[in-house]
């Protein structure tokens, strides 16, 4: 039995007060930590419930979202604004989890949620570096096929399992923390760690440090988006290989694309090379197929992974041909 103390945080500046503890873990909705803690792979000795802090979406005057980090999945999803200004979200959100989780789940704790590589999750049983630095990585040598094929090292290869960071990653969104020496804004894309040597160390939050909000930059045009997950079966499976994708056109030339990629990277992958081959390209068939090659170009998969290069080749040009109309 874990044994914990569990308190309820008044405000942001309670949370983290509260939460400078080396063993004290935030608790939004629980969906992830719980299981975590009932696998015996978390051991906090003190829980800091931030579920009920103020959390809204809010539209700024200057045409910024900015997003309550306690805010439900759910409420984010059927978010009139979300729905109609950037449907990759909404869409990304509904293939994650069922609708209960998606009820309990807060924004700020998808975004911590932590792999679910099952030899992460079995502590009796396998070495891993992600959860004892310095074990080992039992997964690289056994069973690959859920594996990173971007961005992994010899330490670790787990994928990050957030379909909603995906979306927030291709709309640039903006983190914004708090913590003992005061408040800063993150962007998403630089949230995440890769694993290097130090695959344990899955974020560039200091201990203690507290997500408050995440923020949507104006400016930002994704109303013809759409996100797409490739997984084993459709009843809420983590992704295989998924695409969140935004574009703008003018006629037949692509102005900007937002590309992201899940389920191949430790953490959500943004396509930076796919998007710069698009930029001013033709909306065709082949020059997605050229875009798609730049961004797998270094991908590196495992014994038992190397189908996801050629799934996410054929994902990323089926998603931009839906968006697009593309012709050869």
């Amino acid at each position: 039995m874990i044994e914990f103390e569990y308190t309820r945080a008044t405000d942001v500046a309670d949370a983290v007060r509260l939460g400078r503890s080396g063993r004290a873990r935030y608790l939004g909705g629980g969906t992830n930590l719980v299981d975590l803690m009932r696998q015996g792979v978390e051991g906090p000795t003190q829980l800091v419930d931030v579920s009920g802090l103020p959390g809204d979406v809010v539209e700024a005057p200057d045409g910024r979202l900015v997003i309550g980090a306690a805010v439900r999945t759910t409420a984010l999803a059927t978010h009139r604004t979300v729905r109609e200004r950037y449907p990759v979200l909404t869409r990304a959100i509904v293939a994650g989890a069922s609708g209960q989780i998606r009820n309990m789940a807060t924004v700020g704790g998808n975004l911590l949620q932590r792999t679910r590589c099952p030899y992460f999750y079995d502590p009796a049983g396998s070495p891993c570096n992600k959860r004892s630095p310095g074990q080992g990585c039992a997964a690289i040598g056994g069973h690959t096929r859920d594996l990173a094929i971007l961005g992994a090292s010899p330490s670790c290869a787990a994928t990050h399992p957030s379909d909603m960071a995906v979306a927030l990653v291709a709309l640039d969104a903006v983190v914004h923390v708090s913590g003992a020496a005061g408040d800063r804004r993150v962007p998403l894309a630089d949230l995440h760690r890769l694993p290097g040597d130090r695959p344990d160390v899955e974020t560039v939050l200091e201990p203690g440090e507290l997500i408050t909000a995440v923020e949507l930059p104006a400016g930002v045009n994704a109303a013809r988006s759409t996100y797409r997950k490739v997984r084993d079966r459709a009843s809420f499976a983590f992704a295989l290989v998924s695409v969140a994708a935004a574009v703008e056109l003018d006629g037949e030339t692509i102005v900007r694309a937002r590309l992201a990629l899940g389920g191949v990277a430790p953490k959500p992958w943004r396509a930076a090379r796919a998007e710069a081959v698009l930029a001013g390209g033709p909306a065709t068939t082949a020059a997605f197929v050229a875009a798609a090659d730049a961004e797998l170009a270094d991908a590196a998969p495992l014994a038992g992974n190397a189908f996801k290069v050629e799934l996410a080749r054929r994902t990323i040009v089926a998603v931009l041909e839906q968006l697009t109309g593309g012709r050869a």
